[in-house]
């Protein structure tokens, strides 16, 4: 009896160190699953809380961006304005700058020579008929307005201006003696037979006047420069006559060749010589109206 109950002790005392030895473990292994868990929600927490940061960051860097970019193109828009602003400021305290004037309007005069003088054996000039006048020298004022057309001779030389001259002269050469308005005057009739007229009335004198006008090229060199050459390769003349007031005027056509040069003295204000040869195709009813002419003018730019 006593060795069943030792036997009994032993046995309670096996059962309860191996219940010792198990109940650990289990512990232990309960408490490794929780741990476990635990790390594992730690992670997925930690996993959410890095996407939701990257969700935050990729949405910072583009709000970055955007600020960026805006404040890139505010900097550009103020930069423009601010050149803007220093270009109106350089303009304000700039003076006007004057255009180029490349019109002009002038008066002139001179001293004009013909090939041959009124009273050239013509019958009703020479012998004191109309004017037996033999001055073949005289003077002659007017005006002329050149209209510039380009400053590149077309294309073709750059400095080179084409202008177009529209032009007046009154010129006059002394006076003749007149006695048409007294003696007589022969004629000869269809019969054949003279007829006499009687003009009764006192010699006079008449004035040898003429008016020429003109339209012809111009073609002038140094564009810019205040000195400035120029020629009229050939231009029109019209030419009219003046006669005594009782008789009557006539015209005809001819050409100019002129060269000259012209000097800004001052703001537009030119200075300039001129000088042309004037060849009529045909004589006014037997007067020969050629001649050259040399002269100045005093021309204002517009």
């Amino acid at each position: 009896m006593t060795f069943n109950k030792t036997q009994l002790a032993l046995g309670i005392a096996a059962a309860t160190l191996s219940m010792a030895l198990v109940a650990p473990v289990q512990a232990a292994d309960s408490k490794a699953e929780r741990v476990a868990d635990a790390a594992a929600r730690k992670t997925e927490a930690l996993e959410s809380q890095m996407e939701q940061m990257a969700a935050q960051m990729a949405a910072m860097q583009a709000e970055l961006s955007r600020v960026k970019g805006s404040t890139a193109q505010a900097s550009t828009e103020s930069a423009k304005v601010q050149e803007l602003d220093n270009w109106m400021a350089s303009m304000k305290a700039a003076p006007a700058a004057s255009e180029s004037k490349d019109d002009l309007v002038a008066v002139r005069g001179g001293w004009i020579d013909l090939d041959h003088a009124r009273s050239n054996g013509n019958p009703l000039t020479d012998g004191g008929l109309l004017s037996n006048n033999t001055n073949d020298q005289g003077y002659y004022f007017g005006g002329a307005f050149d209209f510039n057309v380009n400053n590149d001779l077309f294309g073709l030389m750059d400095g080179t201006s084409f202008a177009i001259e529209f032009g007046f002269e009154y010129s006059q050469f002394g006076t003749g003696a007149n006695t048409l308005t007294n003696g007589t005057l022969t004629a000869v009739g269809t019969s054949g037979n003279p007829a006499t007229i009687a003009l009764n009335g006192e010699n006079g004198t008449s004035t040898d006047a003429r008016l020429r006008i003109n339209a012809s090229p111009k073609i002038k060199f140094m564009h810019g420069s205040k000195f400035r050459p120029w020629l009229i390769p050939v231009g029109l003349d019209v030419n009219i006559l003046g006669v005594p007031s009782n008789a009557v005027s006539v015209l005809n056509a001819g050409m100019n060749f002129g060269a000259g040069a012209e000097y800004e003295l001052y703001r537009g204000i030119v200075l300039g010589a001129d000088t042309r040869y004037h060849y009529m195709t045909s004589k006014i009813d037997g007067t020969p109206n050629n001649g050259f002419s040399a002269g100045g003018y005093l021309g204002f730019k517009f």
